[in-house]
């Protein structure tokens, strides 16, 4: 059987952990804030707010997320019904919305690359072992589904990118060394100094990268 063309970016799929270790598809439960005013899709990529909320990560060439959002659940204000949701619409008035987000730091997904946009596109494997830049584009509201992507033109060893490739899809290899589809997982944090004079001071901050790998926290 053919495998099915890859028609357009379809935000983050988890598949697997790194090192062949079990993966159980478990998820945690975070709260979002009632009103917040951002669609979030199954699929994308999401970080911790200050007061310990999730929402969003709009990040590109650098992110802090903690995990992939894939669904979420809360009292529908109109039904007052429990309901389960494959996205979480903006403004959603509930005190009660959670999402589920698989918040692995080792975490294995799929991801498909993009030249601009939506417009998928080959590249070749040797994008393996290089970072990547986020493609953030609006989800569907008709599935529920992200359309976020990794750029294959602009990989490179730069470590504020918050995405490494670690492997490609044999599947959608256009038969020259080509993929449209990629297996990659979120970078760890990158440390930044600051020279400073007079008083030579330095200054050390983490930042980036999965947020439960940050010593500092959010």
């Amino acid at each position: 059987m053919a495998y099915p063309t890859v028609s357009k970016p379809y935000g983050l799929k988890p598949i697997n952990l790194i090192g062949g270790q079990v993966y159980a598809g478990s998820i945690r439960q975070i709260r979002i804030a009632s009103g917040y005013a951002v669609s979030i899709y199954n699929g994308d990529v999401v970080k911790l707010a200050a007061d310990g909320t999730i929402q969003k990560d709009t990040g590109t060439s650098t992110a802090t997320p903690v995990g992939i959002f894939v669904g979420c659940s809360f009292t529908n204000p109109t039904t007052s019904q429990k309901t389960f949701a494959q996205s979480y619409t903006a403004s959603t008035a509930a005190s009660d919305i959670e999402a589920f987000v698989v918040d692995d730091p080792d975490i294995l997904f799929k991801v498909a690359t993009v030249s601009t946009g939506t417009t998928v596109a080959f590249f070749s494997s040797e994008l393996v072992g290089s970072n990547a830049v986020l493609v953030q584009n609006a989800g569907s509201n008709t599935s529920g589904d992200s359309a976020v992507g990794i750029f294959g033109g602009n990989v490179a060893t730069t470590a504020s990118f918050p995405i490494r490739i670690v492997d490609f899809v044999p599947d959608t290899s256009n038969g020259s060394n080509g993929f449209c589809e990629f297996i990659c997982k979120f970078n760890a944090p990158f440390m930044v100094s600051t020279f400073t004079s007079p008083g030579n001071t330095v200054a050390t901050v983490v930042t980036g990268g999965h947020s439960y790998l940050n010593p500092t926290g959010i």
